[in-house]
């Protein structure tokens, strides 16, 4: 996410981070760049301009152009400053001390609204509490069976039942008491577009009803549209924060950089992918240093350490580190990276991770991860525990098997001796490695 604009703010700073002395007018040509920057990703005009002013105000100051690195100093400003139009902080959601808490999701049709709601529950359920979903969609045909579906798939509560959408609201706050059950996330209609019909809906929904979060999903894709959504839902029934789906596919950012400006509401989750698990928290801090090329190391680690099997992590290390690491210790690391979410989602969350995908070849993609398993998966166990007995002949065999070409099966074989080697000389040295994090080569060969 955010490929384009971390690309341009790169590209930006590195006039500025080159210079040992600055001048104001330095300065302002590396911030004028910034400002198409974010031009250009659809960031909104007065918030752009805004922003610019604000940052220039404190980058010009006589601490920053006398101090020692006044480059870095300047992108500090940047960062700090994006941290704060991003919202500061996310305090996730305000539980009740006396149950059950009312979750409400809001937004149109097609923003990914039903399946958040199934992907809240599942992020809830792992923070300890016990969710239920309830079908308050009266309207979209298939929208009931579509919820409880996905709440089959992860085994959380679902309930719904016949009449108005406020009437299976009370309905439902009864059966979680009844049921001992501490939050409840009412699925409510959406529509193509934004009517007074929706609207008045929701409202009638709290009047029957004590809701503690209001939260408007919307689509990261669809940009300023997203925000002139949002500003709608503000105005008329009050939103409390936003989820903004499809994250993975935006390269730009513009909603997401001016949503708190212009609304006046936070970010609260956001989602990174397709599978019900792909729902994070929206932590501005970690979202500025990504923007910034700097990664997102802590919840690189975090995801590792929810997703991975530490035990087996530790035993390919010290394999790797003997020299005694093998194609079917490989294709099971390959594994365990998919657990953590998309391939692109997770180089992103390295440092430098915008220059890595813009050098030829340097990372690989989902497609060269999935023909990489294939050409090692049509090996016999022998030969991924001993690559060397590859010949020519089995070499056509596992072409054949994998659907590739014998080229790539050279390639593989040679790209995995080339990384054991390497990674065996820096692990007798001070390669340092990061706890959690999987035993992965640097790309293809």
């Amino acid at each position: 996410m955010f490929e384009d604009l971390t690309r341009r703010l790169d590209a930006a700073f590195k006039g500025l981070l080159s210079r040992g002395v600055l001048t104001g007018a330095d300065v302002d040509a590396g911030l004028r760049e910034v400002r198409l920057a974010m031009l250009e990703a659809d960031v909104n005009f007065k918030v752009a301009r805004d922003f610019i002013a604000d940052v220039r105000a404190e980058a010009v100051g006589e601490a920053v152009l006398k101090s020692v690195t006044p480059g870095q100093q300047v992108v500090k400003i940047v960062h700090d400053h994006l941290v704060e139009l991003l919202g500061g902080e996310n305090h996730g959601i305000a539980y009740k001390a006396k149950p059950p808490t009312v979750i409400m999701t809001l937004g149109l049709q097609g923003s990914g609204k039903t399946t958040t709601a199934a992907k809240l529950a599942l992020l809830i359920r792992k923070q300890g509490h016990q969710p239920m979903l309830v079908g308050a969609d009266v309207h979209r045909p298939g929208a009931k069976d579509q919820l409880e579906v996905l709440a089959r798939q992860v085994d959380i509560a679902y309930f719904t039942a016949a009449g108005t959408a406020e009437e299976i609201a009370v309905a439902a706050l009864d059966e979680a008491e009844r049921r001992g059950l501490d939050v409840v996330i009412i699925d409510t209609a959406g529509r193509l577009q934004l009517d007074q019909e929706m609207l008045e809906e929701v409202r009638r929904i709290r009047s029957r009803v004590d809701v503690d979060e209001s939260l408007l999903v919307v689509d990261a894709m669809t940009g300023q549209e997203a925000v002139n959504v949002a500003t709608t839902f503000e105005k008329e029934v009050g939103v409390d924060g936003v989820v903004m789906t499809k994250m993975d596919g935006d390269a730009r950012g513009g909603a997401a950089l001016s949503l708190k400006q212009t609304v006046g509401k936070p970010i609260r989750y956001v989602g990174t992918g397709e599978k019900l698990s792909d729902l994070e928290a929206f932590h501005p801090d970690r979202m500025a240093s990504r923007m910034l090329g700097m990664g997102d190391i802590v919840s690189l680690v975090e995801r590792a350490q929810e997703n991975l099997d530490q035990e087996e992590q530790e035993a390919a290390a010290a394999k790797l580190a003997k020299g005694q690491f093998t194609l079917e210790d490989f294709v099971g690391q390959l594994r365990q990276v998919k657990k953590m979410g998309p391939l692109e989602n997770v180089i992103g969350m390295l440092p430098g991770a915008g220059r890595l995908k813009d050098m030829a070849g340097a990372m690989p993609s989902e497609k060269d991860m999935a023909h990489l398993e294939a050409i090692i998966l049509s090996m016999t166990s022998q030969e991924r525990r001993h690559p060397e007995i590859i010949d020519g002949r089995r070499k056509r065999r596992i072409a054949r098997g994998s659907g590739r070409q014998v080229q790539e099966v050279n390639q593989v074989l040679k790209g995995f001796e080339q990384m054991r080697q390497l990674m065996k000389q820096l692990r007798g040295g001070k390669l340092p490695r990061i706890p959690g994090l999987p035993v992965l080569p640097g790309g293809r060969q």
